[in-house]
């Protein structure tokens, strides 16, 4: 009978919690009405414009029909401004490969190449009509 007697409690002590810790779905509410309570959370980050960098600018001197320094190895990221600024004291035509981006040179008169890094790998820059390189510019992602 003692057993009984737990058991039956413990029925009645499930049953009351259940009655208690349900979750109110709001059907037998016996006023007709029903309380909605709403938290709302706003989170704010506060963001400042970033700016681009600036070009990355590369400068090359030819003097004597070869490159001061040897030829130029250039590593930029994808998507990067550079400016390519050749001066020269032979008369050609810069040319940077991929790009097909074409200028002529000649003393006192640089060649400016102003372009946006989107090739990935390796591009050549040289004095055309020479077939003189001057540069390997490396684009990154």
């Amino acid at each position: 009978m003692r057993n009984g007697l737990i058991v039956a409690a413990a029925i009645v002590v499930a049953a009351g919690l259940f009655f208690v810790l349900r979750p109110d779905n709001g059907d037998d509410n016996a006023s007709g009405t029903t309380t909605t309570t709403a938290t709302t959370s706003t989170t704010t980050t506060a963001t400042e414009p970033t700016e681009p960098p600036p070009p990355a600018t590369v400068r090359i001197v030819v003097r004597g029909g070869e490159p001061v320094g040897g030829v130029r190895n250039v590593t930029v990221s994808k998507g990067r401004q550079v400016v390519l600024i050749v001066s020269s004291d032979v008369a050609d035509e810069v040319h940077l490969h991929g790009y097909n981006l074409k200028r002529d040179v000649a003393p006192g008169s640089p060649a400016r190449l102003p372009f946006r890094a989107t090739i990935n790998g390796t591009v050549e820059v040289e004095l055309e009509q020479r077939g003189l390189p001057l540069a390997r510019i490396t684009t990154q992602p």
